[in-house]
């Protein structure tokens, strides 16, 4: 099986490596070629590691002509009998990976030797400013070619994301953009392509604020899928692959991509439009033959939570349907509003999943599996530091009783949960912890097995399943352990398990939001 394996692109940003290097490449240079015959300057956002790179640097192949890298692809059929078609360009090409912008001079550094290199190229003087030398070496580079240049900006808000906590940082570092790239809104005659990629779409940076001509196509439909990987991409490129998957698991290839599609599918950029994969997760997933939070791990989001806990967002609406944000909150982000959800869409922790035409707001919620237990685990510490891994007061011990039928663990566990939640003057009220830990709570524990949460009315809070046991849980706050367990007995809760032959547990649990704790836990068997 091994001599079968082909070269996945994991971490490959390089398209010439990529091409060269026979890396198997699901191809979107169709794409490049309605960018370059239908406009000029473009913006592009997606979340980290969704591509854009790779994009970008099959662009500047593109723009320098190796007409040799693009053999088989859609591009060279569609160029087939232009005689402008892959004419070599001055390319300047800004990438912000890599780098650490924590520094007084990071950034300007940074561009220094990004223009250094180039200086070098073209027989200039470093001479001026960082931004009169750019416009330098623009004139320089049409003169010499007697082409217009095409600036690729790869991850341009790297320097301001990274210094989200130093306002001091920020504002110096847009400040230096600013004086940087407003060059090239006075010096659009040198300009034949501009294209610029981040995450997060910073307001008063002067990329936008300046180049009022710059385009941005993060939420056009015809541009949705121009990172990330469609479910008919995934069929026709990677059958091989699904199907060792599939056969490591002991699932058919069917129950194998319904599975990926549950672990990394449902990026949506565009209401309506097909879900998209993040090609991280799924490439590391085919290649390694896991189903693993690839993604997440990769960068740990304690600002995001951070945001969250102080936004006092309940958990439970990231699923709900309830959070909404309309087009000006989702791409012009501002650092001080207090609001996450611009934030947390922009960083791809939420996704598109639907569309109000009345209100013209988004919907948004969890893309994915990976997405919504791996920021729910991040989350839970920060609402209950009690909930630490081996110590016995986790989803994992939590999980141990449940199937071993230990209702009196079970309680403890959770009263250790509660006891732990902070307790300070400015803290949010006990009902925002009590609410948003039971859904966190409940919500890990159905990694594991069959959990249901509900909030609405005449329907049992939680209801959860293994393979011995049925538990039915309500909570009660400020109300008696009884009157919960008196509503699962009054409402019948029990009924759809009638003849099922596993051990049910009814249980009522009453809440104290003054002490700030579980106060009473009866269970009927």
């Amino acid at each position: 099986m091994k001599d079968l394996n082909r070269k996945l692109p994991i971490g490959v940003q390089s398209f010439d490596i990529l091409r060269q290097e026979n890396f198997l490449y699901v191809d979107k240079t169709s794409y490049i070629y309605d960018l370059a015959h239908s406009g000029r300057q473009y913006f592009l956002s997606r979340p980290r590691r969704f591509g854009k790179s790779l994009f970008l640097s099959t662009l500047a192949a593109y723009w320098e002509g190796k007409k040799e890298l693009f053999a088989g692809l859609s591009i060279e059929k569609m160029e087939e009998g232009s005689e402008n078609a892959f004419q070599p360009y001055p390319v300047f090409y800004f990438d912000f990976n890599g780098e650490n912008y924590q520094q007084d001079t990071a950034l300007e550094d940074a561009l220094d030797k990004m223009l250094q290199k180039w200086e070098a190229l073209y027989d200039c003087v470093p001479q001026g400013s960082l931004s009169a030398r750019f416009q330098t070496l623009l004139m320089k580079a049409k003169a010499e070619t007697g082409k217009k240049c095409v600036v690729l900006v790869d991850e341009y808000d790297k320097p301001l994301l990274e210094v989200l906590e130093n306002k001091e940082r920020e504002e110096h570092n847009k400040a230096v953009f600013k004086g940087f790239f407003g060059t090239l809104k006075s010096y659009d005659a040198y300009l034949q392509f501009v294209f610029i990629t981040g995450v997060t779409k910073f307001s008063q940076v002067s990329i936008f604020s300046d180049l009022n001509q710059l385009e941005d196509i993060s939420f056009d439909e015809e541009y949705s899928a121009i990172c990330g990987l469609t479910q008919e991409e995934i069929e026709q490129n990677f059958q091989l692959e699904l199907k060792q998957l599939a056969e490591k698991h002991k699932l058919t290839e069917d129950e194998a991509l319904q599975k990926l599609a549950a672990m990394y599918d449902g990026y949506h950029f565009f209401p309506g439009c097909p879900g998209l994969y993040n090609p991280f997760s799924l490439l590391n997933a085919l290649k390694k033959r896991q189903f693993k939070a690839f993604w997440f791990s990769t960068g740990t989001p304690t600002f995001l939570v951070k945001r969250v806990q102080e936004a006092r967002l309940n958990a439970n609406r990231f699923t709900d349907k309830t959070l909404c944000a309309d087009m000006d909150a989702l791409t012009d982000y501002r650092y001080e509003n207090p609001d996450p959800v611009p934030l947390l869409y922009q960083t791809g922790y939420l996704t598109i999943q639907g569309f109000n035409e009345r209100r013209q707001v988004y919907i948004l919620g969890f893309p994915n599996d990976e997405v919504k237990y791996a920021f729910l685990k991040s989350l839970l510490p920060a609402y209950t530091p009690a909930a630490i891994a081996n110590r016995g007061t986790d989803v994992f011990a939590l999980c141990d009783c449940l199937e071993a039928g230990d209702t009196d663990g079970a309680r403890d566990i959770l009263t250790a949960l509660f006891a732990g939640i902070p307790y300070t003057t400015d803290a949010a009220p006990f009902e925002h912890y009590f609410q948003s830990v039971l859904y966190i709570v409940f919500t890990l524990l159905g990694q594991f097995v069959q959990c249901e949460v509900h909030s609405s009315r005449g329907r049992a809070d939680c209801i959860l399943e293994t393979e011995e046991f049925i538990y039915i849980f309500e909570f009660k706050l400020d109300k008696s352990a009884q009157e919960a367990l008196a509503q699962i007995e009054e409402k019948v809760y029990a009924a759809p398990f009638a003849a099922d032959q596993r051990q049910l547990f009814k249980i009522g649990v009453s809440f104290d939001s003054e002490k700030r704790n579980l106060s009473e836990w009866l269970v009927k068997a």
